[in-house]
């Protein structure tokens, strides 16, 4: 299973880097194209948004296609708009280039979680989607600091070229390695949003949303909470999603998705609002990182195993609509937490996203029902 599925995980790789990345390489940015910081920062706000709205037009587009030919376009696509990125001389023509790499990134990490699900049994399914997922917080560990690096030393564009090339190893070993998987997909628009008319399904995007909204209020602008070190801090946090995210995948296999949801959603609730107390000291700092990323990622691949269990006759179409819910948390999160700053400074910041870490956990508590676990063939047959 892991041969078919380690492709998937370095195409998402490549896509957190390029997403996440800008966050450490603002400065440059906004010196080369002669903006504003914020104004800079509107890069991953607007990846963000372009990946939520496009996730559910461009799945429905692309409906006829096989998944793995899906996946080799959208992985292509992502290549060509971070290779424009590196090219591109204004500021209009840069945050246009983020809209097409968002495009690919859109098509690609839904489709890659309905197949590491299509091509895994059941009882292993938590921790094949923890493996896909695990990707993106890699990336936060691993390219994020190396593209941070690249970019202070041979500039921003050094480091789109880099999440290029990662794209380009995603796209040959998807090529190389992974395996047609049949899953049932509608090429109709409306069907996109059929789900939604699902209470069940509203509670897990709205869960999703919340949550991301909460955790990227603070990560977002962790740079102007910390008095410390943000590159270790940050490494500390990106190691701990990774330990977080393989566990939770394990753990929901041996527990089911609502205990980790739950625990998860709680223990991030409390490691946000003990940032203050991090501030203290670096060793403090780089322990709380390190748990607040853990116990923060363990929510990942149970949300997934929810929204499979949730919607098994239609899991692209499920797993693409939590997508666009996570991206949209991470575009309420931009424009709320900045705007938290600007009006309260770092006590603002760190108010607001343990207030919606609040939400997100008495929401989840109030709205999860426990479905029956899908199996293998009503998915992938």
């Amino acid at each position: 299973m892991s041969s078919r599925l380690y492709p998937l995980a370095v195409g998402n790789f490549a896509i957190g880097t390029g997403m996440f990345v800008t966050a450490g390489l603002l400065p440059p940015i906004a010196a080369d194209l002669e903006i504003s910081l914020p104004a800079a920062g509107q890069l991953m706000t607007v990846f963000a948004l372009a990946y939520a709205l496009l996730s559910p037009l461009l799945a429905a587009l692309t409906a006829r296609l096989s998944r793995k030919r899906l996946l080799l376009l959208a992985m292509g696509v992502f290549v060509l708009g971070n290779a424009l990125t590196a090219l591109a001389p204004t500021y209009p023509l840069v945050l246009a280039t983020r809209v097409i790499a968002a495009a690919g990134a859109a098509m690609f990490t839904p489709t890659a979680s309905g197949v590491a699900n299509a091509l895994t049994a059941p009882e292993r399914r938590g921790r094949a989607l923890a493996l896909v997922m695990g990707g993106l917080s890699v990336s936060s560990a691993i390219g994020v600091p190396l593209g941070t690096l690249l970019g202070a030393a041979s500039g921003w564009r050094a480091t789109l070229w880099l999440v290029t090339g990662l794209g380009v190893i995603g796209f040959a070993w998807v090529a190389a390695v992974v395996p047609e998987a049949r899953i049932p997909v509608s090429g109709r628009l409306r069907e996109r949003f059929t789900p939604l008319a699902d209470r069940r399904v509203l509670a897990v995007l709205a869960t999703q949303l919340l949550m991301f909204g909460a955790g990227f209020t603070a990560y977002t602008y962790i740079g102007s909470l910390f008095d410390l070190p943000l590159p270790a801090v940050l490494w500390a946090w990106g190691v701990g999603g990774i330990v977080g995210n393989q566990l939770g995948g394990r753990l929901t296999d041996a527990y089911g998705p609502r205990r980790m949801i739950l625990i998860g959603l709680a223990a991030s609730t409390v490691f946000m609002a003990l940032i203050p107390v991090a501030n203290l000291a670096l060793p403090v700092a780089l322990v709380w990182a390190f748990l607040w990323g853990a116990l923060g990622w363990l929510v990942a691949p149970a949300q997934q195993f929810r929204t499979v269990a949730v919607v098994p006759d239609n899991v692209p179409i499920g797993l693409g609509l939590l997508s666009s819910a996570q991206y949209l948390g991470l575009f309420v999160a931009g424009l709320a937490g900045g705007a938290a700053l600007d009006w309260y400074g770092r006590a603002g910041v760190i108010v607001l996203a343990t207030a919606l870490g609040l939400v997100a956990l008495v929401f989840t508590l109030a709205t999860y029902r426990d479905v029956a676990i899908p199996s293998k063939e009503s998915v992938a047959a």
